[in-house]
């Protein structure tokens, strides 16, 4: 985490300074910063204090955890044309000096609003898409996830992917994108470099230079799923397979009393001629945990799938919470339990 550390390192910025890029003249634009309580006892912000009347904070008025993470935001109401730099004082109680946190950007009389068509912002780069998932893959298929985006800076970028996997290929057309112009970045799966069926996980980075730092802000997950060869069971063979039955393929957990961890449990049986193999079992978010009693069935068997969660950090995940079960069932080689959270 690149930091900026006072107060005898009891204050944590994740970034000081963010840029917020472009607005509109009276379009109210906000910073988001991530502070994190470095000391073993409480931490209260007894105030923000920005720089002018223009811009609002919002900060948290409870104290906070030692150890723990906290958000302050600015918001500045764009009612000048032209480049800004707005600063805040963040005061922490028992401390003398304060943390200064500062937003810049720009603001602009033509200006369009992007964030419907590209909701996702990776630095000056918007998006469409924050994460790509290839579902469904057969060993030997090339899938592509095309990523439409806009570059919403003032200068020109050349969007990249970092840190892909050998199984992964990235390219942008146009290379250079001019400021205010769209283009589109293409990733494209090599299936015969993966090494195991069910799913596989990685995080690459949405980058507007090559040189640029990976950072939390342009994290793009991808999840692939690779299926087993099905086709043992084919033909007259099919009437000797395992056959799959469970009870539920979709669970939603809400709140019970204060508790965040949430359990669901589903009813999984063998209704096959032979035993049924459940070869792999796995989540696509973290804050997930599964537990299955019993991996492989016999003929009239069942056991217990056990779905735990924590629910504040599934609800922070950019992709959905579900549970990917590979079997040698020709008929549920692959299957998806989905998990809503209330």
């Amino acid at each position: 985490m690149a930091s900026l550390i006072v107060s005898a390192q009891r204050v944590q910025v994740d970034k000081s300074t963010v840029n917020v890029g472009k607005t509109g003249f009276e379009v109210p634009v906000t910073a988001t910063f991530e502070l994190k309580n470095r000391s073993g006892r409480h931490l209260t912000v007894t105030s923000v204090k920005p720089d002018c009347g223009c811009t609002k904070v919002e900060y948290p008025k409870k104290s906070v955890g030692g150890g723990e993470t906290f958000k302050i935001s600015l918001t500045y109401d764009a009612r000048m044309l032209g480049h800004f730099r707005k600063q805040a004082a963040v005061y922490v109680r028992g401390e003398k000096k304060p943390v200064w946190l500062t937003m810049e950007g720009v603001v602009l009389e033509d200006w369009k609003d992007y964030s419907r068509m590209y909701p996702y912002k990776f630095g000056n780069i918007l998006a469409d898409v924050d994460n790509a998932e290839f579902d469904d893959v057969n060993k030997g298929d090339h899938p592509e996830a095309v990523i439409n985006i806009i570059n919403n800076g003032t200068e020109t970028v050349v969007p990249n992917m970092l840190h892909l996997p050998p199984y992964l290929t990235a390219f942008a057309m146009p290379e250079k994108l001019e400021p205010g112009k769209t283009g589109k970045l293409t990733l494209t799966l090599n299936s015969q470099h993966l090494n195991s069926f069910g799913l596989t996980q990685t995080t690459i980075y949405l980058a507007e230079q090559l040189s640029d730092k990976v950072s939390s802000e342009t994290e793009f997950p991808v999840s692939v799923v690779l299926l087993p060869n099905a086709t043992l069971f084919e033909g007259k063979n099919k009437q000797y397979a395992p056959r799959l039955e469970y009870s539920t393929d979709s669970i939603a957990l809400g709140m019970v009393g204060k508790r965040n961890v949430k359990k669901g449990v589903i009813t999984l049986a063998n209704k096959g001629r032979v035993p049924l193999k459940i070869s792999s079992l796995q989540m696509f978010t973290k804050g997930m945990k599964v537990t299955l009693d019993k991996s492989e069935l016999q003929p009239g068997e069942s056991t217990k799938l056990k779905v735990v969660i924590d629910r504040d950090q599934v609800l922070k995940a950019r992709q959905r919470p579900r549970v990917l079960m590979i079997t040698n069932d020709p008929d549920h080689s692959k299957v998806v339990i989905k998990v809503s959270v209330k």
